[in-house]
């Protein structure tokens, strides 16, 4: 049974790939989802009574809780949405996990886009005037950023059931020295998936960050999904991009051959 690792992003749980994890062990699959640290339990109740130490916790003790998970799996397939996505992509640079893909990934090594709402989101939340204080999230960001193609009530019910705050820090650490790879050596099979209407992780970033990838021997695919935000994994649609995620996964078991790149699917 092949196993697969699910990390999530800021502002999230394992709460968030409960849908995934559904999808994918019906079809077989051994799925593990762990929290980031200092992000287990119910997303309401870590709104409510933020852990102690939130606003301290980094990209590396993060990156560390997951690279134990994965090293235990031993070279598992990996699925990371955001700052998941970005573990994802470190985690395939080191050879630790056999197919990675990331959604609506933060892109490596300080990339970064002048789209609006990537500069407004990122710097709301790396703000240094803040200190150590963590971000948080609250309903009416959280459509505007977060989910933005829901309903207002849509986007509510998604805040109240999956929403948690976060670490500026470990923004943060992923424009710095712990979020960058060698983007020329050769890798697991990787896809990059990027919503159309992400106001946090703009799909031309993620294209941008599919380009950057050189070595030719390693299979590296892009593929824009239309019409969805950064919530991709949870909103009307995701079974589409959970397909697309299982489809290349399988491809890349027997056959590492590249996707035609840019396809957008509505």
């Amino acid at each position: 049974m092949t196993d697969i690792l699910f990390v999530h992003g800021m502002f999230q749980n394992a709460k968030s790939w409960e849908k995934w994890t559904g999808y994918f062990s019906e079809r077989g699959f051994n799925c593990v989802s762990p929290s980031w640290p200092l992000h287990e339990g119910d997303p309401r109740a870590l709104r409510e009574s933020p852990p102690e130490g939130l606003g301290d916790l980094h990209l590396e003790t993060v990156i560390d809780a997951v690279e134990s998970e994965v090293r235990r799996l031993d070279r598992p397939v990996m699925i990371g949405h955001s700052v998941g996505g970005l573990i994802t992509q470190i985690m395939a640079n080191k050879g630790l996990v056999s197919s990675g893909v990331a959604i609506n990934s933060v892109a490596p090594n300080a990339m970064i886009d002048l789209d609006w709402g990537f500069i407004k989101n990122s710097a709301i939340i790396a703000n240094p005037l803040k200190g150590n204080d963590p971000v948080l999230m609250d309903a009416k960001t959280f459509h505007g950023a977060f989910a933005n193609t829901l309903s207002e009530e849509e986007a509510e019910r998604e805040f109240e059931k999956s929403a948690t705050h976060d670490s500026r820090n470990v923004l943060r650490d992923c424009m710095g020295k712990a979020g960058r790879i060698d983007l020329d050596a050769p890798h697991a099979p990787l896809l990059l998936i990027g919503g159309e209407e992400d106001q946090i992780i703009p799909a031309h970033l993620t294209e941008k960050n599919f380009d950057a990838y050189s070595d030719k021997g390693s299979v590296t695919d892009f593929l824009p999904f239309a019409g969805r935000s950064h919530y991709i994994c949870n909103e009307p649609g995701w079974e589409q991009v959970a397909e697309a995620a299982l489809q290349f996964i399988q491809r890349n078991e027997t056959s590492p051959r590249p996707l035609s790149n840019a396809v957008s699917i509505a």
